[in-house]
């Protein structure tokens, strides 16, 4: 394919439409290819675009803000308490002993038993739950609501620095634009 002067005023009025290469490619046909017109445009050491190639993507609306009570009047050294579900109840610390009045152990344990660690496993007094375990679960009631607790529960950093990262992100948007 040979760059006829033609094809370079084409070439050069569609640029400066704003067209993307591909576009402009398509647009001239026979055999040009999108690689073809990007190289052409720096020989020609063309100016960007007056126009972008692709409409702006719209903007998402900010989550809302999660309401925030305060337990005392604020001030610069508290902070504020945002209002969750009730606490769960920690689970029970102490182990059960089995039926046998063993602990239960690595080597004792089968599907119906909870398997929730108890103590440091370097230590000799190291041990398992012990109690019955939910059904395809491997863990007792009070330590199921431990180990899989929904989204809304799980702890989070505050809403100052929630947002402060969020403002963070948006300058950093607004300096790559």
């Amino acid at each position: 394919m040979a760059w006829t002067e033609d094809r370079v005023e084409t070439l050069k009025k569609l640029w400066t439409e704003g067209l993307s290469a591909s576009q402009i490619a398509k647009e001239m046909g026979e055999g040009v290819t999108r690689n073809a017109i990007i190289g052409k445009v720096h020989r020609l050491k063309l100016s960007g675009r007056a126009t972008p190639s692709r409409p702006p993507r719209p903007r998402a609306k900010p989550a809302p803000k999660p309401r925030i009570t305060t337990s005392t009047p604020r001030t610069s050294t508290t902070t504020p308490v945002v209002s969750r579900e009730t606490p769960v109840a920690p689970p029970p610390l102490e182990p059960t002993p089995l039926p046998s009045g063993e602990f239960a152990t690595v080597l004792t344990l089968t599907n119906h038993i909870c398997k929730w660690p108890i103590g440091d496993p370097t230590d000799q007094n190291f041990r398992f739950c012990g109690r019955k375990s939910k059904a395809n679960s491997p863990y007792c009631d009070a330590h199921a609501t431990q180990a899989y607790q929904p989204q809304s529960r799980r702890r989070r950093r505050g809403p100052e620095s929630a947002t402060a990262a969020l403002d963070a992100l948006a300058n950093a948007r607004r300096k790559s634009i």
